[in-house]
């Protein structure tokens, strides 16, 4: 596998920079050429020791002494390829060499196709050493054996106080049920509704709140949707992004679940609860004529067809506040999810960070992935480019990071509404089936189907939920006749 390398150089002994290469090597060669690097380059740690770079007590990553000969360690850790990502990558390594001074960090960004490449590199034993992961494709990796079990690890060095800051359903999202665990947060992206108070206020609506039900944001979305005068609609309520996360918080906000919770081998979106909310989405979208899908507004993603005012709410992240509020040319209000027939659900992501089960240095990863999980990278990610921290005990420092930059915008933005689901408990995270590999594609060409398409009736779910439980029993029974 080619893979492009970003390394980061040994901190000088007066200034603190960086050497940047952009070159397609194999992990091998890249190490190589990173040994001769980081061999001609002098590290001073007496200059760091009176600066601030060297970590803080409460950032729970280990400061190891190094023996003079003591052979370094080099590691790859993958990441975001986003445009502010990198840069703000090589400023914090800087810290963690300074603190690991054996160890030294080599950066990639994701390749392309990012869940099949990584998992044909975990195959052939050339995946990085530690990664990001997140949606159906992390646990699909920790499922088949590529990542390394935490639970040791955490057990050692994690204190109560700090598995606590984190919300304890996206904690329990990076666990398998045989209780492997295979992450540990990135950062607590969460979904809330997003509103144009324009075009509420042209349509003489009181704003979102707390105490908005389904019914009331299902009237809204009537009031709030638009022709042009010639019998085509301009303008919609609001848009869901067909994936298999943003549909399952709907389904489980009327008490109902995509994969059971206790027998994730057994599909359930086809039980009473599951379809009524399925059914809800599909008539929004096709029979009223309330929710725009992505053939509406020509497969423009729901934040740009917020912004572009195509559509007058949408349930987005926090993770897409910073392209709201940089191109949105009117006024945003952010308010929680309306509570559902069953209860209040907000989705919160699983993204985190994994350690590859061949890296030959688990240890020095180890002590990399709690570096990149505490409240120095947490601050970090926020103030570049507002990612919700995972840590509840940043979130007033990430408010203040958006009410510094956009002291207009956000002054009277809900921010808070964002981590209500952190807060009050009602967070759910992405439901993972057993041999998510095979299932998920299946869900997905359904899903477009009935929502994206409107070629079937929800009831055709049936038919998909049937064909996955006769799958998931075949997968098994061959699993059962193979020797152990």
């Amino acid at each position: 596998m080619q893979r492009t390398f970003i390394a980061q150089s040994a901190p000088s002994s007066s200034t603190q920079h960086s050497v940047r290469h952009s070159v397609r090597l194999s992990r091998r060669a890249f190490l190589g050429l990173g040994a001769m690097v980081t061999a001609s380059l002098a590290v001073s740690t007496c200059t760091l020791a009176g600066s601030n770079l060297l970590p803080s007590a409460n950032n729970n990553f280990t400061e190891q002494a190094t023996a003079p000969n003591q052979e370094e360690i080099q590691l790859v850790y993958q990441d975001w390829r986003t445009d502010w990502f990198p840069d703000m990558v090589q400023e914090m390594l800087a810290q963690f060499h300074a603190a690991n001074p054996n160890v030294r960090v080599f950066f990639t960004p994701d390749p392309d196709n990012l869940a099949a490449t990584m998992l044909a590199e975990m195959e052939a034993g050339t995946a990085p050493d530690l990664f990001w992961g997140g949606s159906t494709f992390f646990p699909t990796w920790a499922q088949q054996g590529h990542t390394v079990d935490l639970r040791p690890y955490v057990a050692k060095d994690l204190d109560t106080l700090t598995i606590t800051d984190w919300d304890p359903a996206q904690y329990r999202a990076f666990f398998l049920r045989d209780g492997r665990q295979f992450g540990l947060p990135k950062y607590h992206g969460a979904v809330a509704l997003y509103y144009n108070k324009d075009l509420f206020d042209q349509a003489g609506l009181d704003y979102p709140t707390v105490a908005w039900t389904y019914d009331d944001y299902l009237a809204a979305m009537g009031r709030l949707s638009r022709d042009n005068g010639e019998g085509q609609r301009e303008q919609w309520g609001s848009m869901v992004d067909i994936a298999w996360d943003r549909i399952q918080m709907h389904v489980n906000s009327w008490g109902g679940h995509l994969v059971a919770p206790f027998d994730p081998l057994r599909c359930t979106f086809d039980k009473p609860k599951a379809i009524e909310a399925l059914e809800w989405l599909r008539a929004g979208m096709w029979d009223e004529r309330v929710m725009a899908t992505f053939t509406d507004v020509q497969y423009m993603s729901p934040r740009s067809a917020f912004i572009n005012k195509r559509i007058a709410m949408v349930e987005e992240g926090s993770w897409v506040l910073k392209d709201i509020l940089l191109n949105a040319d009117f006024r945003v209000g952010v308010a929680p999810m309306p509570g559902g027939p069953e209860r209040r659900v907000t989705l919160a992501t699983s993204d985190g960070f994994g350690i590859y089960a061949g890296t030959q240095y688990p240890e020095a990863s180890w002590e990399l992935l709690k570096f990149l999980t505490s409240p120095t990278y947490g601050r970090a990610m926020a103030k570049a480019d507002f990612l919700q921290p995972a840590r509840a005990s940043l979130i007033d420092d990430w408010i203040g990071y958006v009410r510094t930059e956009f002291p207009e915008k956000a002054q009277d933005l809900d921010l808070a509404a964002f981590a209500d689901g952190h807060m009050k408990g009602y967070s759910v995270t992405i439901e993972i089936a057993d041999n998510m590999a095979e299932v998920q594609p299946m869900v997905a060409a359904a899903f477009e189907k009935v929502f994206t398409l409107g070629q079937a009736p929800v009831a055709y779910l049936h038919t998909v939920c049937t064909q996955i439980n006769q799958l998931q029993k075949s997968i098994n029974s061959q699993r059962s006749q193979q020797p152990e």
